[in-house]
């Protein structure tokens, strides 16, 4: 029995892309949406391609690579209340999953929940429509899954609202931590009750949406919703399953091997601190004959040809021309890889250098990345003191605010405009005084 795994797909996410041009549909892969016409994705933005296509990548490989079960760890969208152009992508690649007879069980994830308990999820429109080979994991419960290779029993733990364990009277006088601490003792005995009603006869696996302690973080840090809560890892590294699938943390990580506590991780990468992360899913594969507790035969992490994003970093010496120093940096990078990469340039340099750096020069040597995600020039300057107040009594008001712009390193061009309002702003002052 071979299960893929994988978990937070994020359809939705847009950051760093642009609408698709012809030329873009055509770089896609041969892989990306098959029997659909490309000319549908003219305009649509080219990262929510990017997430499209590595889902694609997965299903396809669900498909030739002969997996009996498609694992959802939770979180489809980006957004709580997805367009309606992202669910029908999503689920026209649950559809080819579905038509292929590979069974696809789909985890509830905070970001497929609405902002208000008891509306539908972003998730419940398969079992309302009745998709074939589908089934939704929306409480914690255990579902019976017919395979080609037997059945197998899966565990939902979906994202848990807290006021699905405890009502208003129940919180009231007690701090985050006391309530975050109950919802954990709730969840391990909801759970240990599952377990037991398991047939240790058929293979069982965990499928949940929630964040363990120790797993390290990226930027799905970012991407969390309200106070999310924290579960041990005992909660979830319990004996009787074969694998435990987790989403939540983009970050591809092995937990503990027995049994093994996998996070798959994202798919595609979301900003720059998932720069040097692999992105993919998991394989594992299953001996339905062999005892519980020595059914897994081995699992593997495959990675998806995720987007690349590269950071170039140039540091310049006393006497070097900063935007040739930069426009070196860029040259020392493969056209081809920039075509394929979402780029930033980080230039360090001094305070005299400044001038004679021409961001529209980097730029130009930046024309042929995929995208240009920013120039951030550091500058190092000496530190400013504070004025006497002796000082600060006869400074003139346009002058206090120039010098505080230059304390903050404010560029040159949005340091005028301020000051013109602030000019304005003080000669509209005196002519009320003086009328």
């Amino acid at each position: 029995m071979r299960l893929l795994h994988i978990s937070d797909i994020h359809v939705g996410v847009e950051t760093y892309g642009r609408p698709a041009s012809q030329a873009d549909l055509d770089a896609l892969p041969d892989w990306f949406a098959p029997n659909v016409d490309r000319t549908e994705y003219l305009g649509v933005n080219t990262r929510l391609l990017d997430f499209l296509a590595a889902m694609d990548y997965a299903v396809d490989y669900a498909i030739d690579g002969g997996c009996d079960l498609v694992l959802f760890a939770g979180d489809a969208y980006k957004a709580r209340n997805p367009t309606q152009t992202h669910q029908r992508e999503f689920a026209r690649r649950i559809a080819r999953l579905s038509a292929a007879g590979i069974p696809t069980f789909l985890t509830i994830g905070n970001h497929d929940l609405p902002h208000v308990a008891n509306r539908a999820t972003a998730l419940e429109i398969f079992p309302t429509l009745s998709v074939a080979n589908v089934t939704v994991g929306q409480t914690l419960g255990t579902h019976r899954i017919p395979t080609n290779a037997g059945d197998v029993q899966v565990v939902a733990l979906p994202w848990i609202r807290i006021g699905q364990f405890m009502n208003r009277e129940e919180t009231r006088g007690k701090t985050l931590e006391q309530i975050k601490q109950e919802v954990e003792t709730g969840l391990v005995t909801y759970l240990q009750e599952e377990v037991d009603k398991l047939d240790p006869a058929v293979p069982a696996v965990l499928c949940a949406h929630v964040n363990i302690a120790g797993a390290k973080t990226a930027s799905e840090q970012s991407m969390m919703l309200g106070n999310d809560h924290v579960l041990s890892l005992g909660t979830v590294a319990i004996p009787q399953f074969d694998y435990v699938a987790l989403g939540n943390i983009h970050k591809h990580q092995v937990l503990t091997e027995h049994p093994p506590v996998v996070y798959a991780g994202s798919i595609e990468r979301v900003d720059f601190s998932e720069e040097r992360e692999d992105k993919g899913f998991v394989v594992a594969d299953i001996d339905p004959a062999r005892p519980q507790g020595e059914r897994l035969i081995g699992y593997e992490f495959v990675p998806t040809p995720a987007r690349p994003m590269l950071t170039i970093r140039v540091t310049t010496g006393p006497m070097d021309n900063p935007t040739e120093a930069a426009v070196q940096a860029i040259a020392a990078h493969p056209e081809e890889e920039l075509a394929r990469s979402i780029v930033r340039l980080r230039i360090d340099m001094r305070a005299e250098q400044e001038p004679a750096f021409r961001e529209a020069d980097v730029r130009a040597a930046l024309a042929s990345a995929f995208y240009v995600a920013g120039i951030e020039r550091r500058v190092e300057r000496e530190r400013r003191t504070r004025l006497p107040w002796e000082d600060a009594e006869r400074i003139e008001p346009l002058d206090a605010l120039r010098r505080y712009f230059q304390s903050k390193a404010t560029p040159d061009d949005r340091e005028q405009t301020l000051l013109r309002y602030a000019e304005d702003l003080l000669q509209e002052e005196l002519a009320e005084q003086e009328g």
